[in-house]
């Protein structure tokens, strides 16, 4: 079975039109942390699918970040790995040609100004299958706040909070400390904690502005097909410091009990979007708050990632089968399953510890 992999920042979105939607901070290029992020999930993704035998990988990859291509050049990385390699402003073409030739397309993206639907509908529109979410999905969940108020008609509990449009002041009454973020965007864009109505600061676009929630920090990954929807072990999510904390890792270290919980909202939060929006396939991220009442009256989900997101990292080290032929076959139609046996604490960073897509053997 042939896989395309993609991924934005490495397979030529960096070079392409879509750069300069994909904002960090309100700044007009795309951040450091997105980048590092998406090339730690690119090296993971390689490295999980060639434990699969009957998985055949293709990559893209830009030509121009030399570095990222393997020392044995673009015939391959292995027997199994073939890489394609991207020019400046062909990324669209060769990912629609590729996809076209593919039995399945992995798609990891940024959701911000439609980067991520464009181009599962770009491959999707060529004749190629990608294991990737309807696009009423995708849409709702790129947009936080059309997502919490999903989530809210359905009952899955979500912030108290409100869309704040550029030049508005703050809201009478509006509790502090509070959040304020990229009403569309991710991997915290325009994330920052507010503590006084001073300390918000201007922006050219909308925002979601919500209720700080006290409580663990959690994210739960599912597998998502037309049988079901599985969720994976749970990850504590690990951010830094200070007014605009940034993303920094996970582990599997939660109480059972807690990590139950969570599976069991993250599960209820893609069934729930799903139900108003249209089908979940493939991966999908739940970002939630637990809080301290064991009953979860508390909890509270904060978004749906409507792609892979970093805990793939952690979790693809968890077990001896590969997940991302997991994430495939569940996309295809098979009984949701998860491949692994967590041991360990499937600790993983946000930056990648190598530089270059890993040239392990092929099993």
């Amino acid at each position: 079975m042939r896989i395309l992999l993609y991924e934005w920042s490495c397979s030529g979105g960096l070079h392409g039109p879509a750069a300069g939607l994909v904002a960090d901070g309100g700044q007009r290029d795309p951040g450091a942390a997105l980048v590092a992020e998406g090339r730690a999930m690119l090296a993971a993704l390689v490295a999980d699918g060639r434990r699969a035998e009957d998985l055949a990988l293709t990559v893209l990859v830009d030509g121009s970040l030399p570095h990222l291509l393997p020392p044995c050049g673009t015939a391959g990385l292995s027997p199994g790995v073939q890489v394609i390699p991207v020019s400046p402003g062909d990324e669209m073409a060769r990912l629609a040609d590729a996809g076209r030739a593919a039995d399945w397309t992995v798609i990891v993206a940024p959701e911000t100004g439609g980067v991520l639907a464009a181009r599962v509908a770009l491959v999707r529109a060529a004749g190629g299958r990608v294991a990737a979410a309807d696009a009423g999905f995708i849409a709702t969940a790129a947009d936080k706040q059309a997502t919490v108020g999903a989530l809210a008609a359905a009952g899955v509990p979500v912030p108290a909070g409100r869309l704040l449009e550029p030049g508005v002041p703050w809201p009478v009454g509006f509790a502090l400390p509070a959040v304020v973020k990229a009403a569309a965007g991710c991997g915290g864009d325009g994330l920052r904690v507010i503590e006084s109505p001073a300390d918000l600061p201007p922006a050219r676009e909308a925002r979601r502005l919500e209720a700080f929630v006290v409580g663990t920090a959690v994210g739960v990954s599912c597998l998502c097909g037309p049988a079901g929807i599985v969720p994976l072990p749970a990850v504590r999510q690990r951010f830094g410091t200070g007014p605009s904390p940034r993303f920094l890792g996970g582990d599997l270290r939660l109480p059972s009990a807690v990590a139950s919980r969570s599976m069991v909202l993250g599960r209820r939060a893609v069934a729930a979007l799903a139900r108003g929006t249209g089908p979940a396939a493939g991966w999908v991220g739940v970002d939630m708050i637990l809080g301290d009442r064991h009953d979860g009256a508390d909890d509270r989900v904060l978004e749906v990632n409507p792609r892979l997101t970093t805990s793939f990292v952690g979790l693809a080290t968890l077990g001896s089968r590969s997940l991302l032929r997991a994430l495939v076959a569940v996309a295809a139609g098979d009984p949701p399953e998860w491949p692994g046996t967590p041991c360990g604490d499937g600790s993983f960073t946000a930056v990648p510890t190598v530089e270059t897509i890993p040239d392990a053997p092929h099993h």
